[in-house]
C-alpha cells in the first residue's frame, strides 16, 4: 500500500510561480528509497463543481510526459524515484488554475491519461491564484 502526501500549495498572485511536490511512502515501508519506482505518476485538480482532471503525468522511468492543453507550456512534472517524490513546476500562474490538486500513482507504470487507471491518491492540497 502506498501513501502519498501533497506540499506546496498556497495563495499566489497571477503571473507568480508555484511548485508542488507529492511524497510516498509504502505503508510498512516506511520512506524506503525507491517505493515509487513501479508506479506512473500524476497531477490532477478539481475546479469547484467540476469533475477531477488530469493535468499532467509521467511515466515510471520519468521519461515520458503528458500535459493537459490548459497547463502546456506552464507546467512541468518531474520526478525523483531515489527521494519518492513527484513534482509539479507551476510558473505563469493563472487565476483559472485555482484548484485543489492531487496526486495519484497508477500501477500502469506508464503515462496514464485515465482516473481510473490510478490506484492511490494524496488529500490534495489547495491552490488559489489571486488577479
Amino acid at each position: 500500500q502506498l501513501r502519498l502526501t501533497e506540499y506546496g500549495g498556497g495563495l499566489v498572485k497571477a503571473g507568480d510561480s508555484l511548485t508542488l511536490r507529492c511524497v510516498a511512502s509504502g505503508v510498512g515501508w516506511g520512506t524506503t528509497a525507491g517505493v515509487y519506482t513501479a508506479y506512473g505518476l500524476g497531477w490532477f485538480r478539481q475546479v469547484l463543481g467540476k469533475e477531477r482532471e488530469l493535468i499532467s503525468a509521467i511515466n515510471s522511468p520519468g521519461t515520458a510526459t503528458y500535459y493537459d492543453a490548459s497547463v502546456k507550456g506552464r507546467f512541468t512534472i518531474s520526478r525523483d524515484n531515489a527521494a519518492n517524490t513527484v513534482y509539479l513546476d507551476m510558473n505563469s500562474l493563472k487565476p483559472e488554475d485555482t484548484a485543489v490538486y492531487w496526486c495519484a500513482a497508477s500501477f500502469t507504470q506508464m503515462v496514464a491519461r485515465e482516473k481510473s487507471y490510478y490506484d492511490y491518491w494524496g488529500q490534495g492540497t489547495q491552490v488559489t491564484v489571486s488577479s
